[in-house]
């Protein structure tokens, strides 16, 4: 289960159901404008970037930044200085985005159960883990770098 139980995966199936949801069930709503297209194009290229930053400094330390495995450092510096979690903000951006692409206005709703399914899924257990691990580094750290943004 471990396997399949990846963000990416996640976010590919939240996407699917945006897919499916702006496909056949739009009902007729839009907000297709140049100014979505914009806002859409921003937010997922943020995404990208948040992404390709956090994985740098993931692979600069040298550590897993599979979810579910224990990390051999902890990640304080570059983009994890403003945020703990840049990675799932990218996530969220991207899905934020591709809904908005796709024009599946109904889907928006989708974002606030991802970034829910985020917190319990693999947020919660890696602080969790990083606790026991990195306990005083990562209480620190707690205290200074916000979860999200």
């Amino acid at each position: 289960m471990q396997r399949i139980d990846l963000p990416p995966i996640w976010l590919a199936a939240f996407i699917g159901v945006a897919w499916v949801q702006q496909r056949y069930f739009s009902f007729g709503l839009s907000l297709d404008s140049g100014l979505a297209d914009l806002i859409a194009g921003l937010l997922i290229g943020g995404g990208v970037v948040l992404l390709l930053l956090a994985a740098a400094e993931f692979r600069r330390h040298r550590t897993t930044i599979i979810p579910h495995r224990a990390p051999s450092a902890m990640v304080q510096s570059g983009i994890y200085k403003r945020s703990r979690n840049p990675i799932y903000l990218g996530d969220v951006l991207i899905l934020t985005g591709v809904i908005l692409h796709l024009d599946a206005v109904l889907s928006l709703v989708l974002v606030p159960v991802f970034v829910w399914l985020l917190e319990k899924r693999f947020i919660v257990p890696e602080e969790n883990r990083l606790r026991r691990q990195f306990r005083a580094d990562f209480a620190r750290y707690e205290q200074k770098t916000r979860r999200w943004i």
